[in-house]
């Protein structure tokens, strides 16, 4: 067989690569991101679009309100995008004290 034959092939696998095996595996790392990155207040929206904030989160599940006084819990996988994150607890500023 000639390698001249086989370059086709070849240009087709790596294309293949570039082009699907590649972009999906980044997607899947930044899905997992962002998963482990939940936290209670973060606004989310579902895969089936249902919005609603994070209420709390476990290893393998979390509790979604969707309204007021009403949750649902669901697989943490289930998060299509975080609309607004979690609000940061800051701490406040320490007061220097002047001598």
């Amino acid at each position: 067989m000639d390698i001249v034959a086989l370059a086709p092939i070849v240009l087709l696998v790596v294309a293949f690569y570039f082009l699907l095996i590649r972009p999906q595996k980044q997607r899947q790392r930044q899905q997992a991101e962002m998963v482990s990155a939940l936290a209670p207040g973060a606004q989310v929206m579902t895969t089936a679009g249902m919005m609603g904030t994070v209420a709390v989160v476990a290893e393998d599940e979390l509790s979604l309100e969707i309204s007021p006084g009403v949750f649902v819990r669901m697989v943490p996988a289930s998060v299509a995008k975080v609309i607004e994150p979690a609000p940061s607890v800051e701490t406040a500023p320490e007061a220097d004290e002047a001598p």
